[in-house]
């Protein structure tokens, strides 16, 4: 019997007409647009669907994503039938992988992730911070380099060959120098508005504990893999925490889903815009199918 993943995209994967198939085609989908610009004062069918410079500075992107994440989610169990058996969410996703899972409600998961968006958008100044994608070198070669540079460490492991790294502007890039004379083949500064998953962003994960503080969280109905762990969460007492460490810390996806498989994974459907995640867990494994719906047309797959 086939064990089934569902994983949900990060910030990064956004794009103007995301979603917009969901929401003009089924009921399920339009409702969940309404009730987010309800929920956080404005219109998410306009931020979503529109070319707009918004949909691209963070406080917006994360309410956008998991909006749209969660309504292809809901629209794709009640259209195919199929419930995962594993949930997991890059970042961001970890929110989606929680409505999934039963942890917490859509809404709450929307509005938790709007204020988020703001407090990682106001903890570091424009331009202090940054992030670069380093290809081809190992996971504990990166360490070595970066360990004797203050104000950088590794934000991502994706997948074998791509690990992420952010902190301060001139330590991310100090860190790109050394890091091509130990041989890596490629640093790539990445277009992002801050140093996420770094130390600089403790401050915005203590505040979240406070955001987190009026929010229900249940045990998992459904088990998910936490982010920070790369492991599995099963009690709600854990989940809290779990959230306002993952803001500063390393996103341990390459270990989540090889937690995953360990555990009989063999079919992963990634669920939101892009195909990121299925990228990265095709270089982790070739033995699991992976699916991606980010279009009405793509659920004929699962059917």
């Amino acid at each position: 019997m086939s064990r089934v993943a569902f994983i949900f995209p990060g910030q990064g994967a956004q794009t103007a007409g995301m979603g917009k198939d969901f929401y003009e085609q089924t009921e399920t989908g339009k409702k969940i647009y309404h009730k987010a610009s309800e929920l956080l004062g404005f219109s998410m069918p306009e931020l979503c669907f529109e070319k707009n410079d918004r949909l691209d500075i963070t406080e917006y992107t994360q309410a956008a994503m998991v909006t749209t994440s969660i309504a292809m989610m809901r629209v794709l169990m009640e259209q195919t039938g199929i419930t995962p058996d594993v949930t997991a969410g890059l970042s961001l996703g970890e929110y989606c992988a929680l409505a999934a899972a039963g942890v917490m409600s859509d809404e709450d998961a929307i509005t938790t992730v709007r204020q988020r968006g703001i407090l990682m958008q106001e903890a570091v100044p424009a331009g202090v911070g940054s992030m670069a994608a380093v290809l081809a070198m190992d996971g504990a070669a990166i360490e070595n380099v970066i360990a004797e540079i203050e104000d950088v460490q590794i934000a991502n492991y994706n997948c074998p060959g791509q690990i992420v790294i952010s902190g301060k502007k001139e330590s991310v890039e100090l860190a790109g120098a050394r890091l091509k004379e130990a041989g890596a083949k490629r640093v790539i500064p990445l277009n992002v508005s801050g140093p996420f998953h770094s130390r600089m962003l403790t401050g915005a994960g203590e505040k979240l504990g406070k955001v987190l503080e009026h929010i229900k969280v249940n045990d998992p109905r459904i088990p998910y893999v936490a982010n920070v762990t790369a492991m599995y969460v099963r009690d709600a007492g854990q989940v809290k925490p779990l959230l306002m460490q993952q803001v500063s810390s390393s996103v341990r996806w390459q270990q989540s889903v090889e937690t995953m498989l360990k555990d009989g994974v063999d079919t992963f459907i990634e669920i939101g815009p892009g195909r990121t995640l299925s990228g990265f867990v095709k270089k982790i494994t070739k033995n699991a199918a992976v699916l991606n719906i980010e279009k009405m047309e793509d659920l004929e797959k699962l059917k």
